[in-house]
This record gives C-alpha cells, sequence and structure tokens, in this order.
C-alpha cells in the first residue's frame, strides 16, 4: 500500500491535536486504498524527515501537507525530507482550492443565525496565519478572491504573522472604511496560536477554523491522488 504522510504544524493546544487527528481518520476513511500516518514540521512529534524515510523504504510515499499555504514549511522541511528519497513526493498545501470556499462559508453560516457576510454593512476579514514567502501571501490572495466571488460583501485579508496587513489592522481598517460589522473568517485548520490571533484581533465575530469540514478533506484526498499519480509517472520515466 502507498503510504500518506499527513503533515501538519504541529501544535501544543490539546485540541488543536484532536481536530488534526480528525482529519487524519477522514482521509483514512476516503482513501482505504492508502495507509495514513502522521507527521508534523514543528513543535510534535514524530518529525517529517523520519516518517518519510521509514515509509519511502517500503514503499511509494505521498506527503499531504495539513497546511492552508506554501511557505518555509513546505518548501524547506517537507521538502528536504522528500527529495532524498525517489519513492516519496510531495504534494501542493491544501490552498487555494475552491473547494474550502463552502468550507469557509459554512463556517462563517454557523455565526449569528446564519447571515454573517450577508448583512448590509459587513465586511469579512480572511484571516490567515501568513508567512514572509511572498508566494504565500499570493496564495491567500487567490482564496481571498474565491471567497469574495462568494459572498455578497467586501471581503480583505490579514495575517497573523510574516506580512501585512496584520488582522488587527484589516479589522480597523474595515471599520474605517464603513463597515458595520467585521467579521474575521479562520484561514487556519485547527485550534492554536494562530487560532488564538484570529480570536484576539478585535473583529465583532470570528467564525470557527476550517477543521474536519468535509470540504478540507476532499482537498487533502485530491492532493494525494494528485501527487501519487505524478510519483507513478516519475518511476515509469525512470525504469
Amino acid at each position: 500500500m502507498t503510504t500518506l504522510v499527513a503533515c501538519s504544524h504541529g501544535t501544543r493546544s490539546p485540541a488543536g491535536r484532536a481536530v488534526i487527528a480528525r482529519i487524519r481518520e477522514a482521509l483514512a476513511a476516503a482513501l482505504p486504498e492508502a495507509t495514513v500516518r502522521e507527521a508534523y514540521v514543528d513543535v510534535e512529534q514524530p518529525e517529517i524527515a523520519g516518517v518519510v524515510q521509514r515509509a519511502a523504504a517500503r514503499g511509494p510515499t505521498v506527503v499531504v501537507p495539513l497546511l492552508l499555504s506554501t511557505g518555509f514549511h513546505t518548501g524547506v522541511d517537507i521538502a528536504a525530507a522528500v527529495v532524498p528519497h525517489p519513492a516519496a513526493v510531495a504534494a501542493l498545501p491544501l490552498g487555494p482550492h475552491e473547494a474550502l470556499v463552502p468550507a469557509l462559508r459554512d463556517r462563517l453560516a454557523a455565526l449569528s443565525g446564519g447571515d454573517a457576510g450577508h448583512r448590509p454593512g459587513d465586511h469579512v476579514v480572511l484571516a490567515a496565519a501568513g508567512s514572509s514567502d511572498p508566494a504565500a501571501a499570493r496564495a491567500v490572495e487567490q482564496m481571498r478572491d474565491l471567497l469574495a466571488a462568494r459572498l455578497p460583501c467586501p471581503v480583505s485579508i490579514g495575517y497573523g504573522a510574516g506580512c501585512a496587513p496584520t488582522i488587527p489592522e484589516a479589522v480597523t481598517a474595515a471599520r474605517e472604511s464603513g463597515a458595520r460589522r467585521v467579521i474575521a473568517a479562520s484561514y487556519v485548520l485547527a485550534p492554536g496560536h494562530f487560532a488564538g490571533l484570529v480570536r484576539a484581533a478585535g473583529a465583532d465575530l470570528v467564525s470557527a477554523p476550517l477543521g474536519a469540514h468535509p470540504g478540507v478533506v476532499r482537498v487533502a484526498a485530491q492532493r494525494y491522488r494528485d501527487a501519487l499519480a505524478l510519483l507513478g509517472a516519475s518511476q515509469r520515466v525512470t525504469v
């Protein structure tokens, strides 16, 4: 069987760890042909390089980043873990992807009687973790555009770290532009450090992290299938 290494950032939050575990469980149910293993780039163990080394020694291995954007962890940590092993490949991060829009909208719909983002005067801030990698900012901008196309209100971006504007700055700018109600759409997977930054940013309403929403699982499964196809093609060329 192919090994799917579900690689997340890692968190000290027990609630965050439970959410990531549920995503792995949902992936295992969606992809019974794969063996799902956990790995992390920070905070938790087992670390990604060791997991990939052991898995690739046994057969085809696909690392699926449980991360919403590209950045240091995908370009350095995960890439370095995969490169030494011809039987291993890294999938794309989860975002941007149009299938994440229903997940964001469902989380917004769970707020304030289901009208968050639809009341006159609403402004949604897509609140992302952030990265110093310019490609990560472009990925979040693409996700903002996808979400904005499905909401009747303005949608801007705020970041927890790495680039500007910060989430509090984006919330303030929305109010200064005339918003009556500012809603932070949490563009994070699970409770933890960045989810805490979103909650503390001063928005009137804050949606829950995406978690194990079916849209998230659907994207992760598709990323796995796409990467596995590329791995199979590369191995056929090598042979």
